[in-house]
């Protein structure tokens, strides 16, 4: 299955973006995404995790947050359950936890033998355990830029997160190249990725 890859969307201007027409372009990029076919959303998953593990072999060694793929955002759970599988020291798989709509994430160890519990917005997340501390995170992306900010949906939950730890994890946008945007004109709080892997490369921020 060959990636087709799609223009950019134009953000137009900074004032494009701004709450409600932030709100309509997220919606517009999750429509985009979710018209994809299941076959091509395994197929652009798979390719995406083949990128992760050539790019970052070291993250099969450290605690490393991924998300829950919801609404059809790419599905990172080979990759991570090969890692586990690998069994190397140090690493750990997480998943985000919501305790507080207004505060940042906590993180659970993840395996598949996990309990899980729906959450507020009905993303599986693991029932109980300590709160982690991850060394690198893997955040989906609605949009991003060549800048490597991104837009998700809203709640702030990740730009509060990485915010709020230190050392600050390695930030990787994890996403498909139909998400790219020209600019998402980064508001003061919106947190810069690191690096971004799309099924066509992996990306570093021109900022």
């Amino acid at each position: 299955m060959a990636a087709r890859l799609t223009p950019a969307i134009n953000a137009e201007s900074c004032a494009s973006t701004r709450f409600a027409d932030r709100c309509a372009l997220r919606k517009a990029l999750i429509e985009r995404r979710r018209a994809l076919s299941a076959e091509d959303c395994v197929g652009l998953s798979n390719r995406i995790c083949a990128l992760l593990q050539a790019a970052f072999p070291e993250f099969s060694g450290m605690r490393v947050a991924f998300c829950w793929p919801f609404k059809q955002e790419p599905d990172l759970r080979p990759l991570i359950e090969s890692w586990l599988r690998a069994g190397k020291k140090g690493f750990t798989a997480l998943l985000p936890v919501v305790i507080d709509e207004h505060r940042a994430l906590v993180f659970r160890a993840w395996s598949p033998a996990t309990l899980m519990v729906s959450d507020h917005y009905g993303i599986p997340a693991p029932a109980a355990g300590d709160f982690l501390i991850p060394e690198v995170v893997l955040i989906p992306v609605n949009g991003f830029d060549a800048a490597g900010y991104r837009i998700g949906y809203g709640g702030g939950y990740f730009d509060r997160t990485l915010a709020s730890l230190s050392p600050r994890p390695v930030a990787v946008g994890v996403g498909f190249e139909l998400a790219r945007l020209d600019s998402i004109c980064p508001e003061p709080h919106d947190q810069p990725l690191d690096a971004m892997v799309t099924e066509a490369g992996v990306f570093r921020p021109s900022r």
